[in-house]
């Protein structure tokens, strides 16, 4: 019976984190700006990572396999968000109109006084 649980856990783990990242998969190929399309990445990547881990964190065999999956899960959560706050910065510093996003179709116009 645990092994049954065991199973189902990582494979509803495993399932939703490939989900995930190809959701974000979809997001950076459907997005125009830069910054959009970084922020769908790191996010997807960081949860989908972390969803693929903790379902093959339950299906370790033993101890210590759990254990490195866990640093590995950790080291992820900490690289991956700065990884991507250094690309933002980047972007803005080294794009001068960085601010001026793309107008959306469905804004609403302003009318000019």
């Amino acid at each position: 019976m645990l092994d049954w649980l065991r199973f189902i856990l990582t494979t509803l783990f495993l399932v939703s984190g490939l989900i995930i990242l190809l959701t974000s998969v979809i997001g950076v190929f459907k997005f125009n700006y830069v910054l959009n399309r970084m922020h769908a990445a790191a996010m997807g990547d960081t949860l989908g990572i972390l969803f693929c881990l903790i379902g093959l964190t339950i299906s370790a065999p033993d101890i210590w396999v759990a254990m490195k999956l866990l640093l590995i899960i950790a080291f992820l959560w900490l690289a991956s968000p700065v990884s991507s706050h250094l690309i933002a910065r980047l972007e803005v510093t080294i794009n001068p109109h960085w601010h001026h996003l793309p107008p959306r179709e469905d804004a609403p116009q302003e009318e000019a006084p």
